[in-house]
């Protein structure tokens, strides 16, 4: 895999082989992804990793559900990453690959709107929520000047335009390289417009 060490490729194989155990009995991915695995989700999250601010301290990932993107990201570039996940089920797998692979990465075991952590410079997320809905859960967990990192799926316009009447940011939007249908949201300086609801 180009632009990964020998040694990152066999966390993330020790990753996936974790995963595809776990998925056998929790449902992190659909059945029918488990062939397509390291294309389908790990080469998808990894396609964020170049979109990473420099020098950042900590990063939050929302849903965190089968690793992706949080836990492959804390494997790849060593920031240490909070995931937050609700179901404990999920979250007992994210500790257990976590410890497999050593990454840097701590589990919260709650609903994203219940967690308290300080705001991070980077706030990530894939295929979890709406837009609108996803910026009001990142928005008092990013820090001043800090980045969203969101994969989104075929209604990336639509929900850039629902957004748009609640938020003011500014969006970049990357092709994804792994779904023709996807994109990929690098938003910033991100505010609640005055008056939304």
């Amino acid at each position: 895999m180009p632009g990964v060490s020998r040694e990152t490729r066999e966390r993330l194989d020790l990753y996936a082989e974790t995963l595809l155990r776990w998925n056998r009995t929790i449902n992190l991915i659909s059945r029918h992804d488990e062939a397509e695995f390291w294309q389908r989700h790990i080469v998808d999250c990894l396609q964020l990793a170049p979109l990473v601010p420099a020098g950042i301290s900590h990063a939050i990932d929302l849903g965190s559900g089968g690793g992706l993107p949080g836990l492959v990201l804390a494997i790849v570039t060593g920031i240490p990453f909070h995931l937050v996940e609700a179901d404990q089920r999920k979250a007992a797998f994210l500790r257990e690959a976590a410890r497999r692979t050593a990454a840097p990465a701590t589990v919260h075991a709650t609903r994203i709107e219940a967690v308290t952590l300080p705001p991070a410079p980077l706030v990530t997320a894939r295929a979890l929520a709406p837009l609108p809905t996803l910026l009001g859960w990142s928005h008092p967990l990013l820090a001043s000047g800090g980045v969203c990192l969101f994969l989104k799926g075929r209604s990336v316009d639509d929900e850039l335009t629902a957004a748009s009447a609640e938020w003011h940011m500014t969006v970049e939007r990357t092709p994804s390289r792994t779904d023709t249908a996807a994109s990929i949201l690098r938003i910033s300086e991100i505010d609640r417009v005055r008056n939304a609801p």
